[in-house]
């Protein structure tokens, strides 16, 4: 018999995405498009690059630097938490789909990794809802 409170595998998987895979994952993917791209697919890259950075260090940063109260620790939470903590992640998603469709793009198989990210952490949170 399982316990009345035990969350659901799905769940769990969504939270761990979420919180600890998709940004660095999404940091690597615009680094490497930033690094092929030119023109306006690159500046996309670059502003993706720089919100998945500032979600990271948001999320990150505050308990390793130490800062666990104050006013830099309560801004980096309420950025990192910002729509349910799914802010941040759908914004360097956008910018790194825009850099996917703008003139300048390479590397296409980047897309294709970003989309099956993207898939499944969208879907991991319609099915954990």
């Amino acid at each position: 018999m399982s316990a009345l409170f035990e969350p659901s595998p799905i769940l769990l998987a969504f939270l761990a995405l979420k919180t600890t895979f998709y940004l660095p994952a999404l940091l690597i993917l615009a680094l490497l498009r930033l690094l092929a791209a030119s023109g306006a697919a690159r500046l996309a890259a670059l502003l993706a690059l720089l919100v998945a950075l500032a979600g990271i260090a948001a999320r990150f940063a505050p308990p390793l630097l130490g800062l666990t109260g104050g006013g830099v620790a309560q801004a980096a939470h309420a950025l990192a938490n910002a729509a349910g903590g799914m802010a941040l992640p759908l914004l360097a998603s956008a910018l790194m789909l825009a850099s996917g469709v703008v003139t300048g793009a390479r590397w296409r198989w980047i897309d294709l990794l970003h989309l099956l990210l993207l898939t499944g952490l969208c879907g991991l949170w319609l099915a954990s809802a």
